[in-house]
């Protein structure tokens, strides 16, 4: 007993495209790049809550040694969550804008 199985074109094209390498408007290069912004702000303030309730939960539990450990972490991922989204938004924003200079020109 054989099984034949066809492809679909549509999704060889877009496999095609994938491996080459896609290119994106100006306009997505930009939103892409602000939700970047948005999402390692998003990362870094959930950081921030949970290194604060667990050093909460240590002071409640009188563990003041792992307290500021924890909140010292969730300050540290806080800033590396906040800053990688800053950097590679704004890498983005900067290429968008780019795109967008070069097709005036």
């Amino acid at each position: 007993m054989a099984l034949a199985q066809t492809s679909d074109p549509t999704q060889n094209s877009s496999r095609a495209q994938a491996q080459a390498g896609v290119h994106t408007s100006a306009k997505h290069d930009v939103g892409s790049g602000a939700g970047d912004i948005g999402k390692g702000t998003a990362e870094g303030v959930g950081s921030a809550a949970k290194g604060t309730g667990k050093a909460a939960r240590d002071l409640v539990t009188l563990h003041p040694i792992n307290a500021a450990t924890d909140l010292g972490k969730g300050a540290a991922n806080t800033g590396k969550n906040i800053g990688v989204g800053t950097v590679k938004g704004t890498a983005k924003i900067f290429k968008g804008t780019g795109k967008a200079i070069k097709h005036l020109f």
